[in-house]
């Protein structure tokens, strides 16, 4: 059974990849053109809905769009830029998250890691709803009947790819994402091409009507008319921080990589959404019930240009397949911010943790979970999902905006060069959130406050998870000082006693660098078993998590090193009192497997072995810290004594 389940899992998701195979890094680097697909979807299939809420916002004044598509396209580019700037300052990736974090402090950073994750599930929801919304469209009424479940089976499709691996899963959805680009590419062009003649009125117009709003109703509510059309205009520009918050995902040199990856968004998306805006404009768009304004649109310009006008439902289908291309985007950027989050100890380090693809499976897996909870509780709906949407992309920008004002206002004082990007970053902060609190206070009543709600619980929780660790940690640390005396951290390796006799009583031990929990366990081994044990043998695992593989000098250098170095304080302490030891370590994306490997060779090297491990046992159990822990010495014990291998745990009381 555990074969086939194997098997089956090597068919559905792929067969394991070695993290220490420098190939296997260049084969799942993504270059710009690929990052652009697989990260930039998420922005250009925006251009679906976001400029459409602009231009319905205008009410009557639809002469003055093009000035809201002039606004989209500086818009795109400002962000675009004021993001380069976090991919120079982080290339090692955490976009949102770990700007706020180092420029503003851990409080901010958990408000917008909390504030990316929300939203990258509602990516999901949301993009996967359009895109389904959009197919069912071109179907008879009483398809309609399966629309949930078709998102729900599309979900888990997604959520296989990216756990089959990013590289794969973008690879797959290429054609999708180029056959958007062109079709709307051809059918933009051709309908500003054919009313090109009305091109040379587009800004007379404009300005007249402008000046007509400001006489009629003052200048005061024409520019707030504008402003909120341009601010719920927002979605347009979400998904333009997936790029920082993947820097580490992507091919050498990173932060060229990543700065064109922003600037093929940057064209692409502000060309699109602008375009869309213009040919609102050109082909005087109106909205017709139970259509899209693109469809009406491009409908409009298919009959009137005399193209076969099976090209819309050509085009419409490119349309929802982006949207599925994007919801992909919050495959592949939440598991990035909640393994970072969980590094510094606000998530579970489960959450941090590489499968045999060399993914962050479980932050995929939570990830399509909770897109799945959500769209059957808001039941597809769209309306109801981009309202929840709407509102945290614009707080991370906001705060990522102004931690790199606070940034280059800092360099100021070390007589650095700053002006010139901190006018950038501060633009960018001033129309992030103005965005933000336009969106919030117009969206708020219509269910906005459910996000604020969602954000803030989430961010509670990552408190009580960071509480619990530092509790933890510090009983640990406390442990370890206890035996700090007796490890010196230049230990001369010859002076070591060595075991000569590997036929003797061996006691082996599952160590890890609290060497307080270690010598805690050889201890009460001594005191239950006196002078029965000759041999004492230490084994460590170094696991290869998301961080550590994406960060070379971690990588290459730090796991040999860190890993033998504690192994040698064990050994030294055991010199100190005249015991023969021994020392094994290995290093992969499984701790517990390596740890197997290393205990069935220790089986032959000392035949009459025992291995004992330590397990933290609080005073006040629960659910909740048993679920912070991933239970290591548990699973060891059932493996080994499956393998006939004798296993002792010693509780250690926190």
């Amino acid at each position: 059974m555990k074969t086939f389940m194997r098997t089956l899992k090597n068919i559905v998701i792929g067969k394991p990849l070695s993290a220490d195979n420098p190939k296997i890094k260049e084969h799942i680097a993504l270059i710009a053109v690929i990052a652009w697909i697989g990260l930039g979807a998420d922005g250009l299939s925006s251009s679906a809905y976001g400029p459409e809420e602009a231009y319905l916002a205008l009410g009557q004044h639809t002469s003055i769009a093009v000035f809201l598509a002039l606004a989209t396209a500086f818009t795109v580019f400002l962000i675009s830029f004021a993001y380069n700037q976090v991919i120079e300052l982080f290339p090692s990736g955490g976009g949102g998250y770990k700007v706020a974090t180092k420029l503003l402090g851990p409080g901010a950073g958990v408000v917008s890691g909390s504030a990316l994750i929300v939203d990258y599930v509602l990516t999901i929801a949301v993009s996967v709803a359009s895109g389904v919304d959009a197919v069912f469209s071109m179907l008879p009424t009483g398809a309609l009947a399966f629309k949930i479940e078709v998102e729900v089976l599309i979900i888990v499709i997604l959520m296989v790819l990216n756990l089959r691996g990013m590289k794969e899963s973008i690879r797959i959805l290429i054609p999708l994402f180029l056959g958007f680009l062109l079709t709307h590419l051809a059918i933009i062009v051709i309908g500003i091409f054919w009313h090109s003649s009305g091109l040379t009125l587009v800004m007379p117009d404009a300005i007249s009507e402008a000046h007509n709003m400001s006489s009629s109703i003052g200048l005061f509510a024409a520019v707030a008319i504008f402003l909120k059309a341009y601010s719920l205009g927002g979605g347009t520009y979400t998904g333009l921080e997936a790029v920082s918050n993947n820097v580490n995902m992507l091919a050498e040199p990173r932060i060229r990589t990543g700065k064109m990856t922003m600037f093929y968004m940057a064209v692409s998306l502000s060309f699109t959404a602008g375009g869309i805006i213009l040919l609102y404009l050109l082909w005087h768009a109106q909205p017709v019930f139970g259509q899209t304004l693109n469809a009406v649109v491009f409908d409009k310009i298919l009959a009137e240009t005399g193209f076969n006008h099976a090209w819309l439902p050509v085009i419409l289908f490119f349309e929802a397949a982006l949207l599925f291309v994007g919801a992909n985007t919050g495959f592949l950027g939440c598991p990035a911010v909640m393994a970072n989050m969980s590094v510094d100890k606000w998530l579970p380090r489960q959450f941090n943790e590489l499968s045999g693809r060399l993914v962050t499976q479980n932050g995929v897996l939570i990830s399509g979970i909770a897109s799945i909870v959500i769209l059957l509780w808001a039941r597809g709906k769209v309306s109801t999902l981009v309202v929840l949407y709407s509102i945290n992309v614009f707080l991370t920008f906001s705060l990522s905006l102004l931690g790199l004002c606070v940034h280059w206002i800092r360099q100021k004082k070390q007589n650095l060069p700053w002006f010139r990007k901190f006018v950038v970053a501060l633009i960018g902060f001033i129309v992030c959130a103005s965005i933000l609190v336009v969106t919030t206070v117009e969206k708020f009543a219509d269910g906005g406050w459910l996000t604020v709600v969602i954000t803030l619980c989430t961010i509670g929780v990552c408190f009580m998870i960071r509480d619990h660790y530092r509790n933890v940690g510090a009983h640990l640390k406390e442990a370890d000082k206890l035996f700090a005396s007796q490890f010196n951290d230049n230990v001369d390796g010859n002076k070591l006693i060595p075991v000569t006799d590997s036929e003797q009583k061996t006691a082996v031990f599952f160590v890890t660098k609290h060497y307080g929990a270690g010598l805690h366990t050889l201890l009460w081994v001594q005191r239950i078993f006196p002078d029965v044990f000759k041999n004492f043998v230490f084994v460590t695992s170094g696991e290869i998590d998301a961080e550590a593989f994406h960060n070379e000098d971690v990588f290459k250098k730090s796991y040999r090193k860190d890993l033998n170095k504690i192994l040698e304080g064990y050994r030294n302490f055991c010199t100190n009192h005249d015991m023969p030891s021994a020392g094994y370590f290995s290093y992969g994306v499984n701790g517990v497997d390596e740890l197997i490997k290393l205990a069935e060779q220790i089986q032959v090297d000392y035949p009459n072995c025992v291995f004992f491990g330590s397990k933290l046992v609080f005073v006040d159990e629960n659910w909740w810290g048993r679920a912070l822990h991933n239970n290591t010495v548990n699973v060891m014990q059932r493996e080994l004594h499956l393998r006939g291998m004798q296993m002792v745990i010693l509780p250690m009381k926190i």
